[in-house]
């Protein structure tokens, strides 16, 4: 159609075959809208078992160094989300890390912010986050899925409004002249 349209210098042709293209883009990039939607809603309830998965092998790693990026991410999320372990403070007593330290304390990224003498020790658990940290990393990826979808959920409607006016537009146009005088009588500038 936009072929014939060149060739034979029918502009028309040339508009519609841009229209169409214009159109299926739209409907493209609206079903893949639908679809991260969809996928978010199913897959926010898998959250969790991955997370379980990674968290328990990050903790199994963990050696308190600081170059190790498995370590630092550990403490950051600790510091972060103000909380120890996997699912309090105790869970650092299976770790490899633990045990090879054997000084019977846990990184001191579980300290409270408010425990200015804290050493990481179990002998003072009131130093410590007593929540653990698979709990608020969960509800912090399924917080943060909810705001794409959303988003997503937002976008989508805007651009069906858009559609709708689009259309809504086109079949007042066709049913108008194709082209009025703004001036009915006098001279043309």
């Amino acid at each position: 159609m936009g072929q014939c349209g060149i060739t034979s210098s029918k502009t028309v042709l040339v508009f519609l075959n841009l229209i169409f293209w214009f159109v299926i883009i739209l409907l493209l990039v609206f079903v893949t809208e639908v679809v991260v939607v969809v996928l978010g809603y199913v897959y926010r309830a898998k959250v969790e078992n991955e997370v379980d998965r990674s968290i328990q092998k990050v903790y199994k790693t963990y050696n308190g160094t600081n170059p190790d990026a498995a370590s630092r991410a550990i403490d950051y999320v600790q510091r972060q989300l103000h909380c120890c372990g996997i699912h309090n403070y105790s869970d650092w007593e299976n770790t490899d890390w633990f045990k090879e330290t054997k000084n019977q304390s846990v990184p001191l990224s579980c300290c409270r912010e408010t425990a200015s003498s804290c050493n990481g020790s179990l002998a003072h658990p009131s130093d410590l986050y007593a929540e653990g940290c698979e709990a608020l990393v969960v509800k912090k990826l399924q917080e943060i899925m909810m705001h794409v979808i959303w988003a997503a959920l937002a976008f989508a409607a805007i651009q069906l409004l858009g559609m709708l006016c689009a259309c809504i537009v086109l079949c007042r146009r066709s049913r108008d002249p194709a082209y009025e005088l703004l001036i009915t009588g006098g001279t043309y500038a």
